[in-house]
């Protein structure tokens, strides 16, 4: 069972590990890195990183988090950075949202700027021949008046 001969061993790390868990009942102060999973059910004061972050309903995190892939169920107050950004129904964000991948269930609560982090195949919105990196709530007007608004493909930094 434990020895080093066993067949089912290759050498090769599992990749299917179980996620790291900080249960409702935990209260953590520091920061927290993850090569896999973190999944957050307690309080966490400081900043988590790992490859995807889950922040349960009852869970408050205190602090940046930073991820591929970042689904929020409960309270963040601090930047959220990540490839792809969920926000449930039940999310309460107070922060600004770097994304690539934005999802926001109705009832989401966010209170902050929202900005695509930007890649070759970024697109932006515009609005009156002007390019909008601004609050989200310049982005509903243009979402809310089609007519005026107008997708363009995103230019490499330093052209017009």
């Amino acid at each position: 069972m434990f020895s080093k001969n066993d067949k089912r061993d290759n050498g090769k790390a599992d990749a299917r590990i179980a996620p790291s868990i900080i249960s409702a009942n935990l209260h953590v102060i520091g920061n927290l890195k993850s090569d896999g999973e973190v999944q957050v059910d307690g309080i966490v004061q400081g900043d988590v990183a790992g490859l995807a972050l889950a922040i349960g309903e009852r869970a408050r995190v205190t602090g940046e988090l930073t991820a591929e892939e970042v689904v929020v169920r409960g309270t963040v107050e601090g930047r959220i950075k990540a490839k792809h950004v969920r926000l449930t129904k039940t999310a309460r964000v107070i922060g600004d949202i770097w994304q690539e991948i934005l999802s926001i269930e109705s009832g989401a609560h966010i209170e902050g700027h929202i900005k695509r982090l930007e890649n070759d195949s970024t697109r932006k919105i515009q609005m009156n021949g002007e390019a909008i990196d601004k609050p989200i709530a310049r982005v509903v007007t243009a979402i809310e008046h089609p007519a005026t608004a107008q997708v363009i493909p995103a230019q490499k930094s330093g052209t017009r």
